[in-house]
């Protein structure tokens, strides 16, 4: 999975929470496309992350978990 990629599921209040401050983050600076995908349409995702959502993905390694961690994430995109 390349890019950013949220893993949650429907009803979740954190996974709504999640992607409204990413929304946010994303009108003050540039972002990666955000791809979404329903863990529980994966089995494998469902069995690595089922428990963790919502899960900020970035080129497939863990961002952060439950809570976005803007610092990390900006650490993370800092061009090296």
């Amino acid at each position: 999975m390349a890019g950013l990629v949220l893993l949650g599921r429907p009803g979740c209040g954190l996974c709504e929470e999640m992607r409204e401050e990413l929304q946010r983050l994303a009108a003050t600076v540039p972002l990666p496309p955000i791809a979404e995908f329903d863990v529980d349409d994966d089995p494998v995702l469902s069995r690595r992350h089922g428990l963790d959502i919502p899960v900020l993905l970035l080129d497939g390694v863990v961002v952060c978990r439950h809570r976005l961690d803007r610092q990390e994430l900006l650490r993370l995109l800092r061009p090296r």
